[in-house]
Formats: structure tokens, C-alpha cells, sequence
């Protein structure tokens, strides 16, 4: 075989390659007119090599990303080095339909892509190629395994019975909140709730029972919350509340509205309703709190003033002496 028919055999097989490869390909001048395009892009766009050589890449393709993809294509050709375009950054550049069974749930191919710069013989890069991945399978298995860790940190979060934060969620939030006032000073108030007579509702109608008023008072806290507030389960039928840039006056009128609320609700388990009030104490953070720790103290005995003065109220703590505000 003579060296031409050699390499006449190699530009076939070449060109074959770069045909059937399962990977896009796509050469553009400096113009952006597109050169080559090859089977994997004609198969993903519906639309042949022979008619679409010659165009230009962004007339054709209006819904790419023209500016900031240019730009890219620009560094490309100015700084001689290739470019990578991760799926993470951006899920794909050419629209193109997914259609792989496994990944089904994907509307779109994600797209992993690089940008390389073609040098003519005398060293100019004269024309740059773009290689399209289909990685719709790796993207998916990730954001699938990102979802369930998401859940499963949620779920580490959670308090299963109330879906409130969990004790150990809620310490966290609140020595938060305790180290930007150790740093910042600032305002914040801390609560502490717990349901009147709960032995009395267990030893009457049952665990069960106890359980779904739990939840009552746990979905009408909820109700009440801002964003920016942590509420959590403290102990069985025990809840805790940071209130951020709250004072003891404002988390008073917070605790008066929910008190209220939950003593106007009725809990209906099976034939049974059951009605239930509240005690709350309420601190407000000073410079009489040394802690975070001292900080639920503190709470704890404005908590221990409202049960001690008849229940379904509460109290607020200062540094001399804890108050009750109101009472039904």
C-alpha cells in the first residue's frame, strides 16, 4: 500500500471516529462559523452536518448562552489554553433532550464540555473546538445522593414526633445565638414552654393521646414562628425558643399570643376533646447571662414562677427578679 492510500485509509478512519464517537463535536472559525459537526450533534439537534456548515454557531442556536459562552470561546483563542465548563456550573450549553432510560426523570441532557484551541501549521490558533459529554447519568446519581444527605441531615435535625429541631439542633442554635451576643451584644430572648397537667392527659386518656396533643402545641408553635426563630423539643412534653433580636417585651407578647391560642384550641382524638394550656418563662439575654446554659437556667425559673402561680401564663425573668405579665 503507497503512503498516500495509507493516509487516505487514516483520514477515513478518522473521520469515521469522529462520526460515530459518543461525545459531541464541533469545530467553529473565529467567527463562530461552524466547520464541522459531527453525528452525535446532528443526532441530539435534529439537524445534518451539510446544512448547517458555514453558519454561524449563534444565529442558528439563539437560545445559547451567546455572551457569556463568547466570552469563554474568547480566552480560548487569546490565551491559547483549552477551557472546562462543568455541568455543576452550568447543567448544559446545548439544549439538547434526554433520552436515556436510567436517568428518565432528567427533561436535559447535563453536559460537561471543553473548549480547545486549533492551531493552523504556522502556529495561529485559527479555529476552536467545542467536545460536548453527555454526563445526564453521573449528574443525576449526585444530586440524588445530595437530596438524600440533605434528608438525612434534616432528619438528624429532627424531632420525629413534632418535626421541630431536636434537642441536640436546638443547643446548637441557641449557643449560637449566645456566641453573637458574647461578640456583638445585640437582643435575643429565650423560651421555655411546657403543657399544663401533661401526667394528668396520659394517665386519662393515654399515650397516644399525649402524643397527638404534643404534636397540637408543637403545629401551632410552628404557626407562630418567624424565620428567623428555633424552636425545638427540649424534653417529652417540654419546648424551647430562641426569639433573635427580641427583647423580654416582645417575646411576651409573642408567649401571651400563643398561650391564648393554644388554650382556645381543642385537640379532637378519636371521640374524645381535649383542651390544654400552657406555662411559659421567658429571659431576655443580659449581661447577668454568663452562658448559654445559664441562659435555659434562667428560663427555666421564670418557667417554674408561671407553674407556681396557677399555670397557663407567663413570666418574664430579669436579672432582679421575674414578673408575671398576665394570667388567665
Amino acid at each position: 500500500m503507497s503512503n498516500d492510500q495509507s493516509a487516505m485509509n487514516e483520514l477515513h478512519w478518522l473521520i469515521d471516529m469522529v462520526q460515530t464517537i459518543e461525545v459531541g463535536l464541533v469545530v467553529l472559525d473565529r467567527h463562530y462559523n461552524i466547520q464541522l459537526w459531527n453525528g452525535f450533534m446532528e443526532n441530539h439537534s435534529g439537524v445534518s452536518p451539510n446544512s448547517i456548515k458555514g453558519q454561524n454557531l449563534f444565529t442558528r442556536f439563539p437560545d445559547l448562552p451567546a455572551t457569556w459562552l463568547k466570552q469563554k470561546m474568547e480566552s480560548v483563542f487569546m490565551l491559547k489554553n483549552r477551557a472546562f465548563i462543568s455541568w455543576e456550573q452550568r447543567p448544559y450549553v446545548f439544549q439538547f433532550k434526554n433520552y436515556r432510560p436510567i436517568t428518565g426523570r432528567a427533561d436535559y441532557m447535563y453536559q460537561n464540555v471543553t473548549l480547545l484551541p486549533l492551531a493552523s501549521l504556522t502556529g495561529q490558533v485559527t479555529h476552536i473546538s467545542v467536545i460536548i459529554y453527555d454526563v445526564t447519568d453521573i449528574a443525576i446519581n449526585k444530586l440524588q445522593l445530595k437530596a438524600a444527605n440533605e434528608q438525612l441531615e434534616r432528619l438528624s435535625q429532627t424531632d420525629g414526633l413534632t418535626q421541630l429541631h431536636n434537642r441536640r439542633h436546638w443547643q446548637e442554635c441557641l449557643d449560637h445565638e449566645y456566641d453573637i451576643y458574647a461578640r456583638y451584644s445585640g437582643m435575643a430572648s429565650l423560651v421555655m414552654i411546657d403543657i399544663d397537667n401533661f401526667k394528668h392527659i396520659n394517665d386519662s386518656y393515654g399515650h397516644v393521646a399525649g402524643d397527638k396533643v404534643i404534636q397540637h402545641i408543637a403545629h401551632l408553635l410552628s404557626q407562630s414562628l418567624r424565620e428567623t426563630d428555633c424552636a425545638g423539643r427540649y424534653g417529652g412534653e417540654e419546648f424551647a425558643v430562641v426569639l433573635p433580636k427580641t427583647s423580654g417585651a416582645d417575646a411576651m407578647y409573642f408567649t401571651e399570643r400563643l398561650r391564648e391560642k393554644i388554650a382556645a384550641s381543642v385537640i379532637l382524638y378519636e371521640s374524645l376533646k381535649i383542651s390544654v394550656t400552657v406555662s411559659l418563662g421567658v429571659c431576655e439575654i443580659g449581661s447577668h447571662i454568663t452562658s448559654s446554659s445559664s441562659w435555659i437556667s434562667c428560663s427555666d425559673k421564670a418557667l417554674y414562677e408561671a407553674k407556681q402561680k396557677g399555670r397557663n401564663c407567663s413570666v418574664l425573668h430579669t436579672s432582679t427578679t421575674a414578673k408575671k405579665i398576665s394570667q388567665t
